[in-house]
């Protein structure tokens, strides 16, 4: 057997606070854990519509609960930023090649909010008609 150490690198904590890359990588990941939680709320509503209108309509009640609107309104924002740099991560996601010409980032990116801008305003005249 060996005598020798093997070289371990110390990694600090705040390693990803030194570059602002990691930084926003790191912020972008945590965005993810609340999206997650928000999607169970919403599944916690979806169980409870299957379980009648009087569990729906508590469920209903309890979002209109001060912490509730305040969590919404957190989970709004980090949503925005997961979005926002989910759609400047596209172009390196989607390699897109017209007539022997690689698309631009700028383009790609574009597309991307003008589908999202109009899957809302569709999703928005459903759910009003």
């Amino acid at each position: 057997m060996s005598k020798r150490k093997p070289y371990v690198r110390e990694l600090p904590n705040d390693w990803w606070m030194k570059q602002l890359f990691y930084t926003k990588y790191m912020i972008r990941e945590g965005t993810s854990v609340l999206i997650t939680i928000y999607s169970l709320i919403l599944a916690w509503g979806v169980l409870r519509l299957s379980q009648g209108e009087a569990a729906f309509n508590a469920w209903l009640e309890a979002l209109h609960h001060p912490l509730a609107i305040l969590l919404h309104v957190i989970m709004l924002i980090f949503a925005l930023y997961h979005s926002v740099t989910w759609f400047s991560l596209a172009p390196k996601a989607a390699d897109l090649w017209i007539k022997g010409k690689r698309l631009e980032d700028q383009t790609i990116v574009a597309a991307h909010y003008a589908i999202f801008a109009v899957t809302t305003v569709f999703c928005l005249l459903v759910i009003t008609l």
